[in-house]
């Protein structure tokens, strides 16, 4: 009961609850605003948010109870010696214990993009159509975690293989923090098994590619502040009507932060170029952005690929072993792996993941 206070504490100190209340508080506020919808994207941020911090609360707050209600349970059973009350409040320390492991796990999701949603990519890679099998088997087994977990998933496209299975599909978990949770599954997974593909009956190992990258909202507008640019009229020069080119209507901006330079002499007044400009350099932040976006979505492709070909191995033959090379985590029950039972592997590697970023 000490460890479970303690962590417990801790879990509060990082989640802290005040702030956690005010931003529902604010997000309440707005989500009822009369006009939300009139922007369909902003209000579904919205409402989704306030939606996650509502559940975030309700889980603390639910186990912060049950740990309570534990000790009362402990303290009976010490009191009246009751065997009966003993085992109650021992199976509720077990059930206790392994919520607030994960709800501790949780806490160690701190990446920048970690609390985003995730967009997986599976590949069938070297074994031919046992690889392309394993491929389907590792789709099936994200959605079913999924499944079990309650988070939407989304098939985007799926390439299917000529005898079985698939080339490749690409799919996208709909829950916050599904990128930092499973970001932990990138890399190469490698099957050993008797090939049902094979009339021999020999042993036959495959791999599959896993790549997995947060998802990144459309930004359809950037603001410009004033601050921002530097604006310089000049006169427009040319063929033009009879005040193109007989007053200062030209402007020219640029961007101080990027140096970006835009020019408009079109339109017969100054405000109408300087508005015509800003949009010009509204699309070309806009591209910058975009383009600084894919270079960090590979950066992590790549920081992903450092750990190693091999991420974890399921051996289906000739004994029942799925083990993650990395952390060393392993169970000998392959069936409910693929049936989505994935949460101890995850764990592991998340704990591992932030015990590396810990300054040594």
């Amino acid at each position: 009961m000490r460890e479970l206070r303690q962590t417990l504490d801790s879990i509060l100190a990082v989640t802290d609850l005040d702030t956690l209340r005010s931003r529902i508080g604010d997000l309440s506020e707005q989500a009822a605003a009369p006009d939300l919808w009139g922007d369909p994207d902003a209000a579904q941020a919205v409402t989704s948010r306030l939606s996650h911090l509502q559940s975030e609360l309700e889980r603390v707050e639910r186990i912060s109870g049950r740990i309570e209600d534990l000790e009362v349970l402990l303290e009976l059973a010490r009191e009246e010696d009751d065997a009966d009350t003993l085992a109650e409040a021992e199976q509720e320390l077990a059930v206790v214990s392994k919520v607030l492991g994960e709800l501790e796990v949780r806490t160690l999701l701190s990446g920048e993009y970690d609390v985003r949603e995730a967009l997986v990519t599976i590949r069938a890679e070297a074994g031919g159509v046992d690889a392309a099998d394993f491929a389907e088997m590792l789709l099936r087994m994200y959605l079913r975690w999924g499944e079990r977990h309650g988070y939407p998933c989304q098939v985007y496209d799926t390439s299917y293989a000529e005898e079985a299975g698939i080339k490749s599909t690409t799919f996208k978990v709909a829950a916050p923090y599904a990128y930092g949770t499973l970001s932990v599954e990138q890399g190469t997974h490698r099957l050993v098994r008797i090939s049902p593909f094979d009339n021999q009956g020999r042993r036959q190992t495959s791999f599959a590619g896993v790549e997995v990258l947060p998802v990144v909202e459309e930004t359809d507008h950037i603001d410009v502040p004033e601050n921002d640019i530097r604006v310089d009229v000049y006169r427009s020069s040319g063929p033009g009507g009879q005040s193109v080119n007989t007053t200062d209507s030209a402007v020219r901006i640029t961007h101080l932060a990027t140096g970006i330079v835009v020019t408009c002499q079109n339109e017969k007044s100054q405000l109408q170029n300087k508005a015509a400009a800003l949009r010009v350099l509204q699309a070309k932040l806009l591209e910058r952005a975009r383009r600084e976006r894919q270079a960090e979505l590979d950066a992590l492709k790549t920081e992903g690929s450092s750990w190693g070909n091999q991420m974890r191995s399921y051996v289906l033959h000739p004994y029942q072993m799925v083990k993650d090379l990395r952390t060393d985590f392993e169970t000998g029950n392959p069936t409910a792996v693929f049936d989505g039972d994935i949460d101890g592997f995850l764990e592991a590697g998340i704990r591992r993941r932030r015990a590396a970023d810990r300054p040594s």
